[in-house]
């Protein structure tokens, strides 16, 4: 096991990341080490050094990773699903625990609801107190007991798992759970993101007849018909009006109604509105890009009640999106080819691949710890 580890710090907002050395504490009861190859970048990643969430500084930032196990601590012998874990073990993990005792973990069953100590890998955790490292941005990150833990199946390497990252679990909440595609369904994705991209696959899966993308730019929707994810593809950015754009989307549906289910994965506000237009009578509308407060945005509630809409909101996912996430990879990656999303960056040029997400350069950035032996001590907080 590696004694000292690297880490992409966030001191403060709206400044670059400082890159750091931590010692690998040796891991507790029920607590793991874990090498970490490949840490994703995310949207909310690019907020929260913007400052437009609410977190503690100093941070390790990364909430989705994969990586191998280094050491187990006592009593940890098997992940989540009752697989049998080992040093070397290639490994992934929901990047929060929740507290297990408030009203919607024990009564709702809705533990991403949590109100009570919901602890969140690389955002709500501090580096300056103990374990350090509890971000993936990281040569090694230290799992705490209450994580779940997830062997990846027989043929699925680490670099499957990352494309998707927080977006995959996300997609199975949103798609699967809160809305429920029906086979045969028309459903609309709204946004052609690492989320959007996500939610179309899910809808396939779900048995979706037909997805129909709505997004942008023009290089994104390419990356989106390579990979086979959409039978339509409709660019936002082509100096289209919401109201064409929505007329089009019609058009591509039965009697032109409208979708049997519209998903919005965009995280832009108006766009809900302009997703409403698209919906059929009876239609489910699922807000489910919305992580970041945007503001409001006007609405007509008139349509929700004429069309007689079921709309849902579906905040992050649980244990059990992760794990059927994770034991979908092998039907995901048989299917499409998930690698074809990435960009990869060394662990210290994370404030370029932050800058390339922030840009829309890339469609899936990914930090690639490594570098130079990490068994050489240096003092605590010593950049490298």
């Amino acid at each position: 096991m590696p004694t000292r580890s690297r880490a992409v710090v966030l001191r403060e907002f709206m400044s670059p990341f400082e890159m750091e050395s931590f010692e690998v504490p040796a891991p507790g009861e029920m607590a793991a080490i874990v090498d970490v190859e490949y840490a994703g970048i995310c949207g909310t990643d690019v907020h929260l050094q913007n400052g437009r969430l609410p977190i503690p500084t100093p941070v390790v930032l990364g909430h989705e990773a994969v990586g191998r196990v280094a050491a187990l601590g006592a009593g940890l012998t098997h992940d989540a699903c009752g697989v049998p874990l080992a040093p070397g073990d290639a490994v992934s993990w929901l990047n929060n625990i929740s507290c297990g005792r408030c009203r919607f973990c024990l009564v709702e069953q809705q533990p991403t609801l949590c109100t009570g100590s919901r602890r969140i890998y690389g955002i709500n955790q501090r580096a300056d107190a103990f374990p350090h490292l509890s971000g993936g941005w990281a040569d090694s990150i230290y799992l705490q007991p209450g994580t779940i833990m997830v062997k990846l199946p027989d043929g699925v390497r680490p670099r499957d798992v990352i494309p998707l990252g927080c977006a995959g679990p996300t997609a199975v909440h949103g798609v699967l759970d809160e809305v429920g595609i029906r086979p045969g369904d028309v459903v609309v994705v709204q946004g052609s993101g690492p989320v959007g991209v996500a939610a179309a696959i899910y809808a396939q899966l779900g048995g979706a007849g037909k997805v129909i993308m709505v997004g942008g730019p023009a290089d994104r929707l390419e990356q989106a018909r390579r990979l086979g994810i959409a039978a339509v593809y409709v660019d936002v950015t082509d100096g289209s009006a919401a109201q064409d754009r929505a007329a089009a989307v019609r058009a591509e549906t039965p009697e032109s109604l409208g979708a049997d289910v519209v998903i919005e994965c965009a995280g832009v506000p108006s766009a809900v509105a302009e997703g409403i237009d698209m919906c059929r009578p009876g239609a489910q509308y699922c807000v489910l890009g919305q992580y970041t407060d945007h503001g409001t945005t006007p609405l007509n509630p008139h349509l929700i009640t004429r069309k007689q809409l079921r709309v849902h909101g579906s905040w992050g996912f649980s244990a059990r999106h992760y794990i059927t996430y994770i034991s979908s990879l092998p039907r995901l990656i048989a299917r499409f080819d998930l690698g074809s999303l990435l960009s990869e960056y060394p662990l210290e040029a994370a404030d370029e691949a932050v800058a390339d997400v922030k840009a829309g350069a890339v469609m899936k950035a990914v930090l690639r710890p490594g570098g130079p032996p990490r068994d050489v001590p240096t003092p605590e907080g010593v950049r490298v």
